[in-house]
């Protein structure tokens, strides 16, 4: 038997990774869409469809298939391989047309459609009320009204998206995989600190150059190695193998990908009715509309303009001055800028690396939460596992009851894709009386741990840690009736707020003291540490939010642009971001051929939202700063309005409900010190 197929014997109804073999998910998926089918077909047969017969039965459909396919593309995500990816390749067209044979099913449109027309003379509370609205919505958007020859078209394109999509994330590993800078001796090595030298020779060791330090693309590896290798030619080269990522002309190239991406996606849209690729997006979320956006990105950038310019030119001065360095390129910036942010605030990453070690930070990761909302984790190894890295909590609430069960999977691998994120196994929802819990997870590159010291994280490390466990608490605290929309399931520039907000802890006393201490002596981080991480928190934002605003402006570009007039990706890139330059382009160097948040996750014409949220959570966090940053009435209104409500409300409603007002930009403005 299948154990994909079977029902968990397994606590709390977890995957049972440890009899799943990858020859299983084939055929458990192809026998879960013909199981989810046969559901579909049953609210078909209803000759008097009704909210629950219809909407309701829709939600609860395809419960199988659902958790299958979870498990499956977080392990290509997480822990891939070939045969994996292969996969990946045959089973993503496989859900897409199954998806749209449910969405392009006129009969069941018509029983969606016959139910939405009685909306205002049926009893629905909000939540349900918001269910048929995005049930009705997903089918409208999706081509439920085309005629069949164009459903066939639309058909065809989500086919070729989803292959695409892939290819292009593949690309992207296998680029940053196959890349590492081998050093012979140690002299090449100055700058860096005693814990990055070992990690580098451990690396080293494991792909078989013993004696000698190997640095790769993986952020724990290229971001210490360009904030302090003195060798100005190494740095040169690693930021260009970084920057150059699937952009080679080669097997790996990324460019006409983007360009069929962008073709397919516009073909699709105007099959919709629509002009552009951001309308059709943004018309689902608080935003709007690309010009809403494009407002926002250029307000913000008038402001924070003048901040950037000045940075750089004091960067400038200051690498001339203790260098002699006539031009300051882009492979220099982290290096002299870590150089100056210690000559200014005499604080730096290995001055803070001893207090932040893994274990003691996701303790208070979890105390945090705890103060916050009363939750407890505790470690289950009866959780089987997908990586012996990996471990797994059953997450309790205040009164011992079970609330989640959350993995944690926190160092680079080769099976594992570059950057942080949060995911879930299963949905959080309340079916036939039963509230079924949520198995959630965060995926991490920190650094690893060495033969002389335990995993210490730099302060960005941190925050990273902080950012993706608000996610994962959006995802526990969840608590609607509808899968759907539970959780992070909320508008795309919504879903930052919880993640963005809790990184703010991680700059208090209160927060920092209960467990910022040194993994040797055990002592508490000083209070001049803590001073120095507040008032360095500031510097370079000017500069940090241009480059963000960059790949905003990037995003909307080509989402808002005819794909038939983007006749060469290097050159877009150059013109869309041209207004951001704050130092002179690297010829040869591209960064929308990795641009995997675009490409190939769900950001396209959303990047914006990373910093339209950050405006909620400045604004959100001020009234934690008024009241107590641990205040239990905050607290509980920020869980009951934002994290339990999931996308059952419109998000300016669940805002408002918590804050008492639509938000005001000037608490960001005024922490990032940009007034």
């Amino acid at each position: 038997m299948n154990p994909l197929l079977e029902k968990f014997d397994t606590p709390f109804e977890t995957p049972p990774f440890e009899k799943i073999k990858t020859e299983d998910f084939l055929p458990a998926i192809k026998e879960a869409i013909e199981l989810s089918k046969a559901e579909i077909e049953k609210i078909k047969a209803n000759e008097n469809p009704t909210f629950e017969n219809t909407i309701e039965a829709m939600d609860n459909a395809g419960e199988k298939l659902n958790v299958i396919s979870s498990i499956f593309f977080n392990l290509n995500s997480a822990e891939t391989n070939d045969d994996i990816q292969k996969l990946a390749r045959e089973i993503s067209p496989l859900l897409t047309a199954y998806s749209n044979d449910i969405l392009l099913d006129k009969e069941l449109f018509d029983k969606v459609d016959a139910v939405h027309q009685l909306k205002d003379k049926l009893s629905l509370d909000e939540e349900q009320q918001m269910l048929l609205t995005k049930t009705y919505k997903s089918f409208v958007r999706n081509g439920a009204n085309l005629n069949e020859e164009d459903k066939t078209k639309l058909r065809e394109i989500d086919k070729e998206l989803s292959q695409l999509s892939l290819q292009f994330g593949e690309n992207v590993l296998a680029e940053t995989n196959k890349y590492e800078m081998v050093i012979e001796q140690e002299e090449q090595l100055e700058g860096l600190p005693d814990s990055i030298k070992e990690a580098a020779a451990h690396t080293a060791t494991e792909k078989g150059h013993d004696g000698k330090w190997v640095f790769d693309l993986s952020f724990p590896s290229y971001v210490p190695f360009m904030t302090y290798a003195k060798n100005r030619e190494l740095r040169k080269e690693l930021f260009i193998a970084y920057n150059t990522k699937a952009s080679k002309g080669d097997n790996l190239d990324n460019k006409e990908i983007i360009k069929k991406l962008l073709k397919l996606k516009n073909d699709r849209i105007k099959l919709l009715g629509y002009e552009k690729y951001a309308s059709f997006i943004l018309e689902e979320r608080m935003a709007k509309s690309p010009e809403s956006v494009l407002n926002f990105l250029n307000d913000l950038m008038v402001k924070a303009k003048p901040f950037a310019e000045k940075e750089v030119k004091e960067l400038t001065e200051f690498a001339k001055k203790l260098d002699g360095l006539e031009k300051l390129e882009k492979w220099d910036f982290g290096y002299y800028a870590e150089k100056l942010k210690k000559e200014k605030y005499a604080v730096d990453d290995e001055l803070l690396r001893p207090y932040f070690e893994l274990k003691s930070t996701v303790n208070g990761v979890f105390t945090t939460a705890e103060k916050l909302f009363g939750i407890k984790f505790k470690e289950n190894k009866d959780i089987q596992v997908y990586h012996p890295d990996v471990t797994a909590y059953e997450v309790l609430d205040n009164q011992g009851i079970h609330l989640a069960v959350f993995y944690a999977d926190f160092f680079p691998r080769a099976g594992k894709r570059n950057g942080a994120w949060m995911t879930s196994y299963r949905g959080q929802k309340i079916k036939d009386g039963k509230n079924q819990r949520p198995h959630v997870s965060i995926v991490c590159n920190f650094t690893k741990p060495t033969k002389t010291k335990p995993s210490l994280l730099t302060f960005n490390e941190v925050t990273t840690l902080f950012h993706e466990f608000g996610h994962a608490l959006h995802g526990m605290l969840a608590n609607t009736k509808y899968e759907s929309l539970s959780g992070t399931s909320v508008y795309w520039d919504f879903v930052e707020l919880p993640s963005q907000i809790f990184e703010n802890w991680c700059y208090e006393k209160e927060c920092l003291d209960l467990f910022a201490k040194h993994y040797e002596t055990g002592e508490k981080i000083p209070e001049e540490l803590i001073e120095k991480i507040k008032a360095s928190s500031n510097f370079h934002q000017g500069y940090q939010t241009i480059r963000q605003i960059s790949f905003g402006l990037l995003d909307m570009a080509y989402h808002s642009t005819d794909p038939d007039k983007i006749a060469d990706i290097p050159t877009f890139e150059k013109q869309a971001m041209s207004q951001t330059e704050l130092l002179q382009p690297v010829e040869g160097t591209l960064m929308s051929t990795s641009f995997s948040h675009i490409f190939q996750g769900g950001y396209a014409a959303g990047y914006y939202s990373y910093k339209w949220a950050e405006v909620l959570d400045a604004d959100a966090f001020e009234l934690f700063l008024e009241k107590g940053i641990f205040n239990e009435q905050v607290a509980k209104s920020f869980q009951e309005n934002i994290l339990s409500k999931g996308g059952s409300r419109h998000p300016l409603e669940l805002y408002k409900n918590f804050r008492g007002r639509e938000p005001k930009p000037d608490a960001l403005l005024k922490r990032a010190g940009l007034v």
